[in-house]
């Protein structure tokens, strides 16, 4: 209730106390041989903002990054990885707790919320190759490689997150509303933020967050900084941020 008598005093409202979470970011690169590998476009500039912003609120942040050219934020502990499965591991390990106190974990109690914004190949060779891959040496004009499915970090963990805070992301051509909604079920994620093809390296994007409750708020053209702090906000209100 306010204090009619309490002009210019200080609120006494707290602050929300800090959280735990991890984000991850950028690609991931499946080695082929030691010189080629199967990746994607993504520059991790959306994940690096989502833990900026929530370093700027005082949360402690575990960054897991794949290979990309971007500054660690202050505040934030990053660990670097390369493959899906290297991922994997640094995301158990930092979400769904570890005996370890080294860098990259947050302890048995592990981490509070989890926003998924790295790209994650879906598929890695099924052999690596010790040496060069020399198929053209062959004379043939027509090359193969066997793919095998990699695993499905957001499922694997959605699993087993309990009643935390677990954000995927969706990177859709065309509308990809069904799509994205059917991830969103399928991997027991909380939200899924939905993109396309445009948001990769760009500064600026246009997001749909869709909720498991049914709930759906749009941010249109907003920089990935913008979108960041509105994300953040998620774990904080565990509901949607208003448009």
């Amino acid at each position: 209730m306010p204090n009619p008598e309490g002009r210019g005093r200080a609120s006494r409202t707290k602050p929300p106390a800090p959280r735990r979470l991890v984000v991850t970011a950028g690609p991931t690169r499946e080695r082929i041989d030691p010189v080629r590998y199967l990746s994607n476009d993504s520059s991790g500039k959306m994940g690096f903002e989502i833990a900026r912003a929530a370093a700027e609120r005082g949360d402690q942040v575990i960054l897991i990054a794949g290979p990309v050219d971007q500054k660690t934020p202050p505040g934030v502990i990053r660990v670097d990885v390369e493959s899906a499965r290297d991922m994997l591991g640094a995301v158990k390990t930092a979400f769904l707790g570890s005996e370890s106190r080294a860098k990259g974990s947050f302890g048995k109690k592990g981490g509070d919320a989890l926003f998924m914004a790295a790209a994650v190949g879906d598929w890695r060779p099924k052999r690596r190759l010790s040496g060069k891959w020399r198929a053209k040496d062959g004379g043939d004009e027509v090359a193969s490689l066997e793919l095998v499915k990699n695993p499905d970090i957001l499922a694997t963990v959605g699993r087993r997150k309990g009643s935390r805070l677990v954000v995927g992301f969706a990177l859709e051509t065309g509308s990809g509303l069904k799509r994205a909604m059917a991830k969103l079920n399928r991997k027991s994620a909380d939200f899924i933020v939905l993109n396309n093809e445009t948001a990769l390296g760009a500064n600026r994007t246009t997001v749909a967050i869709l909720g498991k409750d049914g709930s759906r708020v749009n941010i249109t053209n907003k920089t990935k900084r913008d979108v960041a702090r509105a994300l953040v906000q998620l774990h904080y209100s565990n509901s949607a941020p208003a448009e």
